[in-house]
């Protein structure tokens, strides 16, 4: 199986999943670099995966349903494009010999779902939206603190080698803003040489890890002692676990 950021508009990635002959997308807010993707790869779109409502995230979803006849999948409490299968919690697909999952997510907006693909002899992939980025996540649109902890929570439960494709390249912003939260962060210092180097190169940070997350990422770091004291610092009214988080989650807002 094999996984492809496709670049669209300033920062967004659209994830394009193939086995050599038929392919699936994430979250295709444009259809034109999906479209040149599948001329080039010689394959056939057979499933368009969408996580949120977000026009970024459904654009060209119209488009390659009418180019290709693709199904296509979304979450069951967002306005979306139709028609379309409506996924909820638990619910699961098999779709290019590959079994999926769907967690539902709220937090950046009130029904947002995420996708796991567990591809045969392969690591885990998660397909998380504006859920979860690379040493940050998502702004708090529609949903409160404490239900887009529960979900980072939740992912971050998931193997620690699943492979995170987030939606945007926020990898260098996420760790200039992990770094003054958790100034010692020895992981999170060598994770940012590394993303230079690759967007140097221009190429993408991403995808990431699980593994990796929880090590760099402060908003899956919010239970402990360094964070919270940092996070107090910044605000010395939060208390709770969600009022921990949200007041994190203010502080990058203003970073």
């Amino acid at each position: 199986m094999n996984l492809l950021p496709l670049p669209a508009f300033s920062d967004n990635y659209i994830w394009l999943l193939h086995d050599g002959g038929c392919a699936l997308v994430v979250d295709p807010g444009d259809a034109q670099p999906v479209l040149e993707a599948l001329q080039k790869l010689q394959v056939q779109l057979v499933g368009i995966l969408v996580t949120h409502h977000h026009s970024d995230h459904t654009g060209g979803v119209e488009q390659l349903r009418q180019a290709t006849g693709a199904k296509v999948y979304g979450p069951r409490r967002e306005r979306m494009p139709e028609p379309l299968e409506r996924m909820d919690d638990g619910d699961q697909l098999e779709l290019l010999g590959c079994h999926f999952d769907v967690v539902d997510v709220p937090g950046h907006t009130a029904g947002h779902i995420a996708y796991v693909a567990y591809p045969p002899g392969q690591a885990p992939i998660l397909f998380c939206g504006d859920t979860l980025f690379s040493a940050g996540c998502g702004r708090l649109f529609e949903g409160t603190p404490a239900q887009m902890l529960h979900s980072l929570t939740r992912l971050s439960k998931l193997p620690e080698n699943t492979r995170v494709c987030c939606a945007h390249e926020y990898t260098a912003s996420g760790l200039s803003f992990a770094r003054v939260v958790e100034p010692g962060n020895a992981a999170a210092a060598a994770y940012q040489d590394e993303v230079r180097s690759l967007r140097d190169q221009n190429q993408p940070s991403l995808p990431s890890t699980i593994a990796r997350e929880k090590a760099v990422n402060p908003f899956l770091r919010t239970h402990l002692p360094q964070v919270v004291a940092a996070v107090k610092r910044f605000d010395v009214t939060a208390q709770t676990p969600a009022d921990i988080f949200g007041a994190l989650r203010t502080w990058k807002n203003q970073f």
